[in-house]
Protein backbone atom coordinates (compact mmCIF):
# COMPACT_ATOMS: atom_id res chain seq x y z
CA UNK A 1 0.00 0.00 0.00
CA UNK A 2 1.16 3.49 -0.80
CA UNK A 3 1.64 5.84 1.72
CA UNK A 4 1.09 9.40 1.94
CA UNK A 5 2.31 12.50 4.09
CA UNK A 6 -0.59 14.78 4.83
CA UNK A 7 -0.90 18.42 6.79
CA UNK A 8 -3.78 20.02 8.07
CA UNK A 9 -4.14 24.00 7.27
CA UNK A 10 -6.96 25.74 9.78
CA UNK A 11 -7.63 29.48 10.91
CA UNK A 12 -9.10 29.65 14.70
CA UNK A 13 -11.38 32.28 14.47
CA UNK A 14 -11.89 32.60 10.92
CA UNK A 15 -13.84 29.37 10.23
CA UNK A 16 -11.62 27.10 12.55
CA UNK A 17 -11.69 23.23 11.32
CA UNK A 18 -14.99 23.51 9.64
CA UNK A 19 -17.21 20.43 10.64
CA UNK A 20 -13.70 18.78 11.86
CA UNK A 21 -12.41 17.93 8.59
CA UNK A 22 -8.93 17.34 9.83
CA UNK A 23 -10.35 14.43 12.12
CA UNK A 24 -10.81 12.65 8.96
CA UNK A 25 -6.95 11.72 8.15
CA UNK A 26 -6.59 9.86 11.59
CA UNK A 27 -6.71 6.11 12.08
CA UNK A 28 -6.46 6.12 8.01
CA UNK A 29 -4.20 2.88 6.52
CA UNK A 30 -1.02 4.70 4.71
CA UNK A 31 -1.66 8.50 5.95
CA UNK A 32 0.70 9.61 7.89
CA UNK A 33 -0.13 13.17 9.45
CA UNK A 34 3.23 15.29 10.52
CA UNK A 35 1.89 19.22 10.59
CA UNK A 36 -0.94 21.50 11.08
CA UNK A 37 -0.41 25.74 10.09
CA UNK A 38 -2.89 27.62 12.10
CA UNK A 39 -1.80 31.27 12.93
CA UNK A 40 -3.55 31.60 16.31
CA UNK A 41 -1.31 30.43 18.78
CA UNK A 42 -3.69 28.47 21.06
CA UNK A 43 -5.69 27.14 18.20
CA UNK A 44 -2.52 25.55 16.63
CA UNK A 45 -1.65 24.33 20.16
CA UNK A 46 -4.75 22.94 20.57
CA UNK A 47 -4.84 21.64 16.68
CA UNK A 48 -1.60 19.83 17.40
CA UNK A 49 -2.60 18.28 19.98
CA UNK A 50 -5.86 16.20 18.28
CA UNK A 51 -3.87 15.37 15.16
CA UNK A 52 -1.23 14.43 17.76
CA UNK A 53 1.93 16.12 15.58
CA UNK A 54 4.85 17.54 16.91
CA UNK A 55 5.23 20.10 14.30
CA UNK A 56 3.06 23.17 13.78
CA UNK A 57 3.23 26.47 12.24
CA UNK A 58 1.82 29.93 12.10
CA UNK A 59 1.98 29.92 8.33
CA UNK A 60 1.11 27.25 6.14
CA UNK A 61 3.46 28.56 3.09
CA UNK A 62 6.40 27.84 5.45
CA UNK A 63 4.80 24.21 6.38
CA UNK A 64 4.35 23.02 2.50
CA UNK A 65 8.00 23.96 2.06
CA UNK A 66 9.04 21.99 4.91
CA UNK A 67 6.80 19.00 4.91
CA UNK A 68 6.21 18.50 1.42
CA UNK A 69 2.94 16.41 1.85
CA UNK A 70 0.98 14.82 -0.69
CA UNK A 71 -2.41 15.52 1.16
CA UNK A 72 -3.79 18.69 2.88
CA UNK A 73 -6.73 19.18 4.43
CA UNK A 74 -8.36 22.72 3.96
CA UNK A 75 -10.55 23.78 6.92
CA UNK A 76 -11.70 26.80 7.25
CA UNK A 77 -15.08 28.21 6.74
CA UNK A 78 -14.35 31.30 5.25
CA UNK A 79 -14.46 31.20 1.77
CA UNK A 80 -12.00 34.30 0.94
CA UNK A 81 -8.46 32.23 1.94
CA UNK A 82 -9.50 29.29 -0.19
CA UNK A 83 -8.09 30.28 -3.19
CA UNK A 84 -4.49 30.94 -1.73
CA UNK A 85 -4.26 28.14 0.06
CA UNK A 86 -5.07 26.14 -2.66
CA UNK A 87 -3.30 27.80 -5.47
CA UNK A 88 -0.16 26.99 -2.82
CA UNK A 89 -0.80 23.28 -2.42
CA UNK A 90 -1.31 22.84 -6.21
CA UNK A 91 2.60 24.65 -6.47
CA UNK A 92 3.90 21.99 -3.92
CA UNK A 93 2.21 19.51 -5.54
CA UNK A 94 -0.32 18.36 -2.76
CA UNK A 95 -3.73 16.82 -3.20
CA UNK A 96 -6.39 18.74 -1.63
CA UNK A 97 -9.60 17.55 0.79
CA UNK A 98 -11.19 21.58 0.89
CA UNK A 99 -14.08 22.73 3.23
CA UNK A 100 -17.31 24.12 1.16
CA UNK A 101 -18.52 26.28 -0.96
CA UNK A 102 -15.13 26.48 -2.70
CA UNK A 103 -15.11 30.06 -2.74
CA UNK A 104 -17.10 33.36 -3.37
CA UNK A 105 -17.11 33.71 -7.37
CA UNK A 106 -16.26 32.46 -10.95
CA UNK A 107 -13.05 34.11 -11.10
CA UNK A 108 -11.43 32.34 -8.17
CA UNK A 109 -12.98 29.15 -8.87
CA UNK A 110 -11.81 29.40 -12.51
CA UNK A 111 -8.50 30.58 -11.36
CA UNK A 112 -8.26 27.49 -8.98
CA UNK A 113 -9.69 24.61 -11.32
CA UNK A 114 -6.48 25.94 -13.89
CA UNK A 115 -4.31 25.72 -10.80
CA UNK A 116 -5.45 22.27 -10.42
CA UNK A 117 -4.83 21.30 -13.85
CA UNK A 118 -1.29 23.08 -14.85
CA UNK A 119 0.16 21.13 -11.78
CA UNK A 120 -1.86 17.66 -12.26
CA UNK A 121 -3.50 18.18 -8.68
CA UNK A 122 -6.69 15.99 -7.56
CA UNK A 123 -8.85 18.22 -5.24
CA UNK A 124 -12.31 16.79 -3.16
CA UNK A 125 -14.82 18.93 -1.89
CA UNK A 126 -16.47 17.98 1.56
CA UNK A 127 -19.73 17.06 -0.15
CA UNK A 128 -20.91 14.61 2.44
CA UNK A 129 -24.29 13.55 1.04
CA UNK A 130 -23.07 12.25 -1.69
CA UNK A 131 -20.63 9.76 -0.29
CA UNK A 132 -24.26 8.87 1.98
CA UNK A 133 -24.87 5.25 0.85
CA UNK A 134 -28.44 6.15 1.16
CA UNK A 135 -27.91 8.37 -1.65
CA UNK A 136 -26.39 4.92 -3.63
CA UNK A 137 -29.97 3.57 -2.40
CA UNK A 138 -31.62 6.46 -3.99
CA UNK A 139 -30.38 6.02 -7.10
CA UNK A 140 -30.84 2.28 -7.51
CA UNK A 141 -33.95 2.75 -6.70
CA UNK A 142 -34.22 5.47 -9.23
CA UNK A 143 -32.33 2.96 -11.88
CA UNK A 144 -34.78 0.62 -10.93
CA UNK A 145 -38.10 1.82 -12.52
CA UNK A 146 -39.54 2.09 -9.25
CA UNK A 147 -40.12 5.87 -9.32
CA UNK A 148 -41.29 5.61 -12.73
CA UNK A 149 -39.99 8.30 -14.69
CA UNK A 150 -38.79 11.70 -12.56
CA UNK A 151 -41.12 14.65 -13.06
CA UNK A 152 -39.38 17.50 -11.04
CA UNK A 153 -37.10 18.14 -8.52
CA UNK A 154 -37.52 20.20 -5.30
CA UNK A 155 -35.16 21.27 -2.78
CA UNK A 156 -35.38 24.00 0.16
CA UNK A 157 -32.92 25.54 2.06
CA UNK A 158 -32.71 25.23 6.33
CA UNK A 159 -34.21 28.78 6.10
CA UNK A 160 -33.20 29.35 9.55
CA UNK A 161 -31.71 32.84 10.39
CA UNK A 162 -29.63 32.68 7.01
CA UNK A 163 -32.95 32.21 4.77
CA UNK A 164 -32.85 33.83 1.60
CA UNK A 165 -29.29 34.48 0.05
CA UNK A 166 -26.72 33.38 3.19
CA UNK A 167 -28.70 30.04 3.27
CA UNK A 168 -28.54 29.53 -1.01
CA UNK A 169 -24.81 30.23 -0.76
CA UNK A 170 -24.07 28.16 2.38
CA UNK A 171 -26.21 25.35 2.33
CA UNK A 172 -27.69 25.64 -1.36
CA UNK A 173 -24.10 24.51 -2.19
CA UNK A 174 -25.37 20.72 -1.23
CA UNK A 175 -28.46 20.66 -3.11
CA UNK A 176 -27.08 22.20 -6.01
CA UNK A 177 -24.64 19.39 -5.73
CA UNK A 178 -27.41 17.25 -5.44
CA UNK A 179 -29.63 18.27 -8.51
CA UNK A 180 -26.46 18.08 -10.43
CA UNK A 181 -25.91 14.21 -9.84
CA UNK A 182 -29.64 13.39 -10.49
CA UNK A 183 -29.81 15.82 -13.46
CA UNK A 184 -26.44 16.55 -14.73
CA UNK A 185 -24.92 19.76 -16.01
CA UNK A 186 -27.44 22.76 -15.77
CA UNK A 187 -27.99 24.20 -18.84
CA UNK A 188 -30.16 27.56 -17.64
CA UNK A 189 -31.54 29.22 -14.24
CA UNK A 190 -34.81 31.95 -13.78
CA UNK A 191 -34.86 33.14 -10.73
CA UNK A 192 -36.32 35.89 -7.84
CA UNK A 193 -34.54 37.64 -5.07
CA UNK A 194 -36.69 39.28 -2.87
CA UNK A 195 -36.08 41.33 0.30
CA UNK A 196 -38.67 42.27 2.46
CA UNK A 197 -40.95 42.59 -0.36
CA UNK A 198 -39.35 44.41 -2.69
CA UNK A 199 -37.52 42.90 -5.96
CA UNK A 200 -34.00 43.11 -5.81
CA UNK A 201 -32.06 46.33 -6.27
CA UNK A 202 -28.72 47.38 -5.28
CA UNK A 203 -29.67 48.57 -1.94
CA UNK A 204 -30.06 45.02 -1.01
CA UNK A 205 -26.68 44.26 -1.29
CA UNK A 206 -24.52 43.35 1.72
CA UNK A 207 -21.46 41.38 2.93
CA UNK A 208 -21.97 37.95 3.98
CA UNK A 209 -20.60 36.45 6.72
CA UNK A 210 -17.17 34.42 6.93
CA UNK A 211 -16.05 35.74 3.83
CA UNK A 212 -18.62 34.27 1.80
CA UNK A 213 -18.83 38.11 -0.72
CA UNK A 214 -22.00 40.04 -1.40
CA UNK A 215 -25.58 38.44 -0.57
CA UNK A 216 -28.97 39.91 -0.95
CA UNK A 217 -32.44 38.82 -0.21
CA UNK A 218 -34.11 37.29 2.68
CA UNK A 219 -36.28 35.26 -0.31
CA UNK A 220 -35.00 33.38 -3.28
CA UNK A 221 -36.94 31.17 -5.54
CA UNK A 222 -34.99 29.69 -8.31
CA UNK A 223 -35.54 26.84 -11.20
CA UNK A 224 -33.21 25.51 -13.17
CA UNK A 225 -32.59 23.44 -16.64
CA UNK A 226 -30.14 21.11 -17.30
CA UNK A 227 -28.51 19.85 -20.49
CA UNK A 228 -29.48 16.57 -20.91
CA UNK A 229 -32.89 16.40 -19.05
CA UNK A 230 -36.56 17.75 -19.43
CA UNK A 231 -36.70 17.95 -15.72
CA UNK A 232 -36.51 20.98 -14.15
CA UNK A 233 -34.99 21.55 -10.43
CA UNK A 234 -36.03 23.89 -8.07
CA UNK A 235 -34.11 26.06 -5.64
CA UNK A 236 -35.86 27.96 -2.50
CA UNK A 237 -35.53 29.55 0.75
CA UNK A 238 -37.23 32.24 2.78
CA UNK A 239 -36.14 33.33 6.29
CA UNK A 240 -39.14 32.90 8.93
CA UNK A 241 -40.84 35.52 10.13
CA UNK A 242 -42.08 33.89 13.30
CA UNK A 243 -41.00 31.26 15.41
CA UNK A 244 -41.66 28.32 12.79
CA UNK A 245 -39.41 25.29 13.35
CA UNK A 246 -36.18 25.80 11.73
CA UNK A 247 -34.63 22.89 9.24
CA UNK A 248 -37.55 21.00 8.80
CA UNK A 249 -37.44 21.26 5.15
CA UNK A 250 -33.91 21.05 4.21
CA UNK A 251 -34.35 18.49 2.12
CA UNK A 252 -34.29 17.25 -1.85
CA UNK A 253 -37.32 15.77 -3.33
CA UNK A 254 -37.56 13.45 -6.20
CA UNK A 255 -40.90 13.70 -7.78
CA UNK A 256 -41.40 10.99 -10.53
CA UNK A 257 -44.58 9.36 -11.91
CA UNK A 258 -44.81 6.37 -9.31
CA UNK A 259 -43.77 7.99 -6.15
CA UNK A 260 -41.80 10.54 -4.49
CA UNK A 261 -38.29 10.38 -2.65
CA UNK A 262 -36.70 12.50 0.00
CA UNK A 263 -33.28 12.86 1.15
CA UNK A 264 -32.05 15.06 3.43
CA UNK A 265 -28.30 16.21 4.27
CA UNK A 266 -25.31 14.03 5.79
CA UNK A 267 -23.64 10.80 5.81
CA UNK A 268 -26.68 8.65 6.73
CA UNK A 269 -28.98 11.07 5.54
CA UNK A 270 -32.55 10.59 6.46
CA UNK A 271 -34.19 9.08 3.27
CA UNK A 272 -37.79 8.47 2.69
CA UNK A 273 -39.68 6.57 0.37
CA UNK A 274 -43.75 6.89 -0.74
CA UNK A 275 -44.69 4.84 -3.98
CA UNK A 276 -47.93 7.03 -4.47
CA UNK A 277 -48.11 8.60 -7.92
CA UNK A 278 -50.43 11.45 -5.74
CA UNK A 279 -47.85 11.90 -4.05
CA UNK A 280 -49.49 11.83 -0.74
CA UNK A 281 -50.66 9.08 1.66
CA UNK A 282 -54.41 10.22 1.03
CA UNK A 283 -55.13 6.78 -0.52
CA UNK A 284 -54.65 5.23 2.66
CA UNK A 285 -52.76 2.40 0.76
CA UNK A 286 -49.41 3.22 1.26
CA UNK A 287 -47.22 5.19 3.68
CA UNK A 288 -43.58 6.52 4.04
CA UNK A 289 -41.28 4.13 3.99
CA UNK A 290 -37.82 4.96 5.38
CA UNK A 291 -34.48 4.00 2.90
CA UNK A 292 -31.39 3.00 5.08
CA UNK A 293 -28.30 2.45 3.97
CA UNK A 294 -29.28 -1.31 3.02
CA UNK A 295 -32.25 -0.19 1.65
CA UNK A 296 -35.99 0.39 1.45
CA UNK A 297 -37.89 -0.71 4.69
CA UNK A 298 -34.95 -2.39 6.25
CA UNK A 299 -33.21 -2.32 9.47
CA UNK A 300 -29.69 0.29 9.32
CA UNK A 301 -26.91 -2.02 10.01
CA UNK A 302 -24.65 0.79 9.87
CA UNK A 303 -24.38 2.76 13.42
CA UNK A 304 -25.20 6.26 12.83
CA UNK A 305 -22.55 7.90 15.62
CA UNK A 306 -20.05 8.55 12.56
CA UNK A 307 -21.97 11.11 10.99
CA UNK A 308 -19.99 13.88 9.28
CA UNK A 309 -16.98 12.11 10.34
CA UNK A 310 -17.75 9.01 8.46
CA UNK A 311 -18.54 10.73 5.22
CA UNK A 312 -15.23 12.84 5.45
CA UNK A 313 -13.35 9.82 5.63
CA UNK A 314 -14.55 8.56 2.95
CA UNK A 315 -13.83 11.31 1.33
CA UNK A 316 -10.44 11.37 1.86
CA UNK A 317 -10.21 7.69 1.02
CA UNK A 318 -11.71 8.64 -2.79
CA UNK A 319 -9.28 11.23 -3.19
CA UNK A 320 -6.69 8.81 -2.94
CA UNK A 321 -8.47 6.61 -5.05
CA UNK A 322 -8.68 9.22 -7.78
CA UNK A 323 -4.88 10.18 -6.91
CA UNK A 324 -3.55 6.12 -7.81
CA UNK A 325 -6.07 5.92 -10.85
CA UNK A 326 -5.98 9.25 -12.40
CA UNK A 327 -9.44 10.29 -12.26
CA UNK A 328 -11.41 12.69 -10.59
CA UNK A 329 -13.01 12.37 -6.88
CA UNK A 330 -17.60 11.89 -6.77
CA UNK A 331 -16.87 15.65 -5.85
CA UNK A 332 -14.11 17.43 -7.72
CA UNK A 333 -12.95 20.87 -8.26
CA UNK A 334 -15.16 20.81 -11.11
CA UNK A 335 -17.94 19.84 -8.99
CA UNK A 336 -17.28 22.57 -6.13
CA UNK A 337 -17.41 25.27 -9.35
CA UNK A 338 -20.33 23.64 -11.19
CA UNK A 339 -22.70 24.21 -8.00
CA UNK A 340 -21.19 27.36 -7.34
CA UNK A 341 -21.75 28.63 -10.99
CA UNK A 342 -25.74 27.38 -10.32
CA UNK A 343 -25.88 29.51 -7.22
CA UNK A 344 -24.47 32.67 -9.09
CA UNK A 345 -26.81 32.00 -11.94
CA UNK A 346 -29.27 32.85 -9.74
CA UNK A 347 -28.22 36.19 -8.46
CA UNK A 348 -27.58 37.01 -12.00
CA UNK A 349 -31.01 35.90 -13.54
CA UNK A 350 -32.63 38.11 -10.93
CA UNK A 351 -30.39 40.97 -11.60
CA UNK A 352 -30.89 40.62 -15.82
CA UNK A 353 -34.58 39.75 -14.26
CA UNK A 354 -34.25 37.16 -16.95
CA UNK A 355 -33.39 33.37 -17.98
CA UNK A 356 -29.51 33.07 -18.25
CA UNK A 357 -27.52 30.18 -19.70
CA UNK A 358 -24.85 27.99 -17.47
CA UNK A 359 -22.33 28.68 -17.82
CA UNK A 360 -22.56 32.37 -17.10
CA UNK A 361 -20.55 34.27 -19.82
CA UNK A 362 -19.77 36.60 -17.41
CA UNK A 363 -17.29 35.18 -14.98
CA UNK A 364 -15.08 38.80 -14.42
CA UNK A 365 -17.04 39.53 -11.46
CA UNK A 366 -19.71 38.42 -8.88
CA UNK A 367 -23.41 38.94 -10.55
CA UNK A 368 -24.78 40.97 -7.75
CA UNK A 369 -21.68 43.31 -8.70
CA UNK A 370 -23.01 44.10 -12.14
CA UNK A 371 -26.60 45.06 -10.43
CA UNK A 372 -27.55 48.78 -11.49
CA UNK A 373 -27.24 51.34 -9.23
CA UNK A 374 -30.70 52.08 -7.48
CA UNK A 375 -31.75 55.59 -8.13
CA UNK A 376 -33.54 57.78 -5.51
CA UNK A 377 -37.06 58.46 -6.57
CA UNK A 378 -37.68 62.17 -7.71
CA UNK A 379 -38.73 64.88 -5.02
Amino acid sequence: MKSYKACVIGHTGRGDYGHNLEMALLDQPGIEVTAVADPDTAGRSKAAARLNVKNSYADYREMLEKERPQLVVICPRFLDGHKQAILACAEYGAHVFCEKPLCPDLAEADSIVSACEKHHIKLAMAMQTRYSPNWDRVRELIDSGKLGEILEVRTRGKEDHRGGGEDLMVLGIHLMDLLRGLLGEGSWCFARVNDRGEQLNSNHIRQGAEGIGPLAGDRVDAMFGFAKTPVIGYFASSRPKDNADRNRRFSCFIYGTKGVIEIQHGWLAPTFWLGEPGWTNSSGKTGWKKISSAGVDKPEPLSAKGGMHEANRLIIQDLIRSVETDSQPKCSVYDGRAALEMILGVYASASANSMVKLPLADRSQHPLKQLPMNKPAAR
